[in-house]
């Protein structure tokens, strides 16, 4: 799942995005409006989080265009915007949902997992391949019927490969699955991720193309 963040304060900013990174999401940053425009226009992004006090182009504006030119991905309104009329013209534009600064970045992981989930009003599939089965919207896995804990980055490495699961996936398109701009991708890191992900279901589970990428073994 990949996440656009809208935040002209650098503090703030960098706290979102490690916590929604910590939680397994690969995550943008727009710094002003104009340059939120640009990457709404790349219609990659399963949601949003948008201030609404910008440079060159406010919030609201954002959002206005964003819905107008047929983006349907859900937004949530971080804003010190707290008065009712405010909110009012937030989800009147658009806006899923409005959370008032300082927010609890627990509390916001939880909202942008329960948008994710009654995104465009039908529950995510789970899927399920050979022995294991994965849930994106409860966010678990289970081999056998029994749970398996992963980490944030082997969770959404595995949902990449079950999403599609006879497709080889490359490095390239695998690190920009688990990653956002910006942030430090080392040469052997999906290698690693790979090998991590082998340990727990198996090391048959994940198969290398050779000078290709990777996919799931092929089920029957």
């Amino acid at each position: 799942m990949r996440l656009l963040l809208v935040e002209d304060d650098d503090m703030i900013a960098e706290t979102v995005l490690g916590a929604m990174r910590r939680a397994g999401y690969a995550i943008d940053w727009a710094e002003d409006g104009r340059a939120a425009e640009l990457s709404l226009g790349n219609g990659v992004y399963d949601l949003v989080l948008l201030d609404l006090g910008l440079p060159k182009k406010d919030g609201i504006e954002v959002l206005n265009a964003y819905r107008k030119n047929g983006g349907d991905a859900p937004v949530i309104i971080l804003t010190a915007r707290d008065a009712v009329d405010e909110r009012i013209r937030g989800l009147d534009a658009g806006a899923d949902d409005y959370l008032i600064k300082p927010f609890d970045l627990d509390e916001l992981a939880a909202r942008v997992r329960a948008l994710s989930r009654r995104r465009t009003g039908q529950k995510q599939p789970v899927y399920t391949h050979a022995e294991l089965t994965l849930d994106p919207a409860a966010h678990e896995v289970t081999l056998n019927g029994a749970a398996l804990p992963l980490v944030p980055r082997e969770f959404a490495l595995l949902q990449a490969l079950i999403e599609q699961p006879t497709r080889v996936f490359t490095k390239a398109e695998l690190e920009e699955k688990l990653y956002g701009w910006g942030e430090e991708v080392g040469s052997n890191t999906i290698e690693v991720h790979v090998h991590s992900l082998r340990r727990k279901i198996g090391a048959e589970q994940v198969v290398t193309v050779r000078g290709v990428g990777y996919r799931l073994k092929r089920c029957g």
